[in-house]
């Protein structure tokens, strides 16, 4: 699942701040940008983690562009970062479908291009076109 997140700039001092604003009350830091990315995926599959645990629905993501405007991050930088949480969410169960043959070879073909799965990429496709329903 993909992520906006907000990059505080850090200085010789201060580490750089990383703040999930879909995901309230989730947060991280880094040394380095590269360090507060990593570090912020590993927030994100804790607070995901947390959320199933107590029952709690994913918050519906808001656009980048909503976040960008509010001033409480004004001179702050975006990014997506994309961290697979929908285990959390539920057992897999597998069902059957019907697709054209011709479209499924292009779907595999663009997960393998992707380093996904089938089931993956499918997923992720639905989860998408859901939030922007």
């Amino acid at each position: 699942m993909k992520f906006t997140i907000a990059i505080e700039p850090g200085t010789r001092k201060t580490a750089f701040g990383v703040v999930v604003p879909d995901l309230p009350g989730c947060f991280s830091a880094g040394d380095t940008v590269e360090e507060a990315f990593d570090n912020v995926r590993e927030a994100i599959e804790a607070h995901c983690e947390l959320l199933a645990e107590d029952g709690k629905a994913m918050p519906r993501p808001r656009p980048m562009s909503d976040w960008q405007a509010d001033r409480e991050y004004k001179g702050w930088t975006w990014g997506i970062v994309d961290v697979p949480v929908e285990r959390f969410f539920g057992p897999a169960e597998k069902i059957n479908i019907t697709v054209p043959g011709r479209l499924l070879k292009q779907i595999d073909e663009h997960a393998r291009a992707h380093g996904e799965t089938r089931s993956g990429f499918m997923t992720k496709a639905a989860l998408e076109a859901m939030r922007r329903a």
